[in-house]
């Protein structure tokens, strides 16, 4: 009898440091590339400002992508995959608390760079909304199989980078893509350890 093992990640299992280390790198890698850009850039920033209207939007914005990656989940099976083991490799090792980092840190960074410095550099139109979103998707390549990830993450990309357009307010996108990140990394947090408990 063939004995079926689960299939390991091609980037090794993590531990709780590492992943938040990771994390804070890549942040703040991603906050001096943006930084250096606009600096040596001839653009201007899509504007911050903080308000009612935009907040609720942001807010909004985040059920939505929310909703719309649980059906995904649960209607493609290859993203599926993807997602859990993407999600196995980032999240496993990180505790409960450790989830609000997951949103500030990539939500606040990202946003800045890919809808920030890149979507106006590009020019804000549907060419730089494309690129910017397909870079956003590489940028959660986390193995040669996980094609399906980083086609979903290129989705959510352009409804991001759509919303900063219409807006005007970069606050929209990175209001939206850390609520997005709390509560799917906290629903699936709370599946594993009910899988756990059984």
């Amino acid at each position: 009898m063939v004995e079926q093992h689960k299939q390991e990640p091609e980037i090794p299992y993590l531990t709780r440091i590492q992943v938040l280390g990771a994390m804070g790198a890549t942040a703040i890698i991603l906050l001096i590339v943006a930084k250096l850009s606009l600096y040596f850039g001839k653009f201007s920033l899509f504007s911050w400002d903080l308000n009612q209207r935009e907040l609720l939007l942001g807010v909004g914005l985040g059920f939505v992508i929310t909703v719309l990656s649980g059906l995904t989940y649960r209607l493609w099976t290859a993203y599926r995959k993807s997602a859990d083991y993407y999600l196995e490799v980032v999240l496993k090792p990180l505790a409960l608390p450790d989830l609000i980092w997951l949103g500030l840190l990539p939500g606040l960074s990202e946003e800045l760079l890919f809808r920030g410095v890149m979507l106006p550099a590009l020019g804000s139109d549907i060419t730089a909304v494309i690129v910017s979103s397909f870079c956003f998707g590489i940028l959660h390549l986390s193995g040669s199989q996980q094609w399906s990830y980083v086609i979903w993450a290129t989705i959510v990309g352009m409804i991001l980078a759509y919303s900063a357009l219409l807006t005007g307010n970069l606050l929209v996108p990175i209001v939206a893509h850390i609520i997005t990140n709390w509560i799917s990394s906290y629903f699936w947090k709370m599946s594993q350890l009910s899988a756990i408990k059984k």
